[in-house]
């Protein structure tokens, strides 16, 4: 009956190294998410800074043609 103590401990051992291994990848998984998280506010702060510029610019066209028209100037485009 010595097997079992042995084999306990051997067991013990290896549930403790697999229980190491799934703490180490659950912190590279919650660093990654946060790096996803910066990621993604960066890029929706970027699409939303160029939703607004596009805004503008299609406003300065408007009144560049309306000026334009105004004043009778041919535009190239």
């Amino acid at each position: 009956m010595e097997v079992f103590p042995e084999l306990i401990e051997y067991l013990d051992q290896k549930f403790i190294s697999i229980d190491r291994r799934f703490e180490a990848m659950e912190e590279r998984f919650i660093e990654s998410q946060r790096g996803l998280d910066v990621y993604a506010k960066r890029a929706d702060e970027y699409f939303q800074e160029m939703k607004l510029l596009t805004r503008q610019v299609d406003r300065h066209d408007r009144w560049i043609h309306r000026l334009a028209d105004a004043t009778k100037t041919k535009l190239d485009h």
